[in-house]
């Protein structure tokens, strides 16, 4: 099972290092599931959804590192803080505040390993031990290496021409296949909404006026978790505005 991971750092290079490292962990694995670039866009993705790690840096505008892992502790289910920055000196006050680990940067991957395989151990003793159901997951070719996406992260798949976008709140992933196999195999997590896309049931969000260069003047979804919108076509308007309803 991957972790599911949530970025804060204020500098997108040093993000994008983190990601690459995270992508290159196997034991545990590691999603980087949303990214913040404060502690204000951290506490917001936080109220959305939960998370297994919270990599912060500790320098940022405005609130830091430290403050943010305070306002963590108030959660009901927080992650585990592993603090990630360029200074050794606030160990001492990262621990007190019940930090799981500390990374200094350059953060080196066998480091960054070994703090997941401490949030793997720390949840494994709040969770009940129970046989777990393995995620559904989708195995993505994707330059040479091979990805593999919790189908739970999925917001739509979209047919553009031979191939088919697979998009998730962070990422889009190129996927070799057919939609209509995917419709016929994952119907009770995906809704078909145009001859090219499936959107997943859960993260409709509206449904409003739009216009669409083949259809004229017509219908969009948005989803939760990204800003574009998809159209909606009008043989599928009602299953669209039935699962609004529900």
């Amino acid at each position: 099972m991957s972790l599911q991971v949530l970025l804060v750092d204020d500098e997108p290079l040093a993000r994008s290092r983190l990601r690459t490292l995270l992508g290159d962990c196997a034991a545990p694995a590691a999603t980087v599931a949303a990214e913040a670039a404060n502690a204000t866009e951290a506490m917001e993705q936080l109220r959305r959804r939960r998370f297994d790690a919270a990599l912060v840096d500790i320098h940022m505008p405005g609130a830091d590192g430290m403050a943010l892992a305070q306002a963590m502790r108030s959660l009901a289910d927080p992650p585990a803080v592993v603090f990630v920055t360029a200074f050794a000196e606030h160990a001492v006050g990262a621990f007190e505040l019940e930090a799981l680990d500390y990374l200094t940067k350059p953060v080196r991957l066998e480091r960054l390993q070994a703090a997941l395989q401490k949030v793997e151990r720390q949840l494994a003793t709040r969770r009940p031990a129970l046989p777990e159901t393995p995620p559904e997951v989708l195995v993505i070719q994707d330059r040479g290496r091979t990805e593999r996406v919790p189908l739970m992260e999925v917001l739509y798949f979209k047919a553009e021409l031979k191939y088919i976008t697979v998009r998730t709140a962070t990422r889009s992933y190129i996927l070799d296949g057919s939609l209509s196999e995917l419709e016929e195999k994952h119907a009770a997590r995906f809704l078909r909404v145009h001859r090219n896309a499936l959107v997943a049931r859960g993260a409709v969000r509206a449904l409003e006026k739009h216009y669409d260069t083949e259809e004229g003047e017509g219908w969009a979804v948005r989803l939760q978790g990204i800003d574009e919108s998809l159209s909606v076509s009008r043989r599928q308007l009602s299953a669209v505005r039935e699962a609004l309803a529900h």
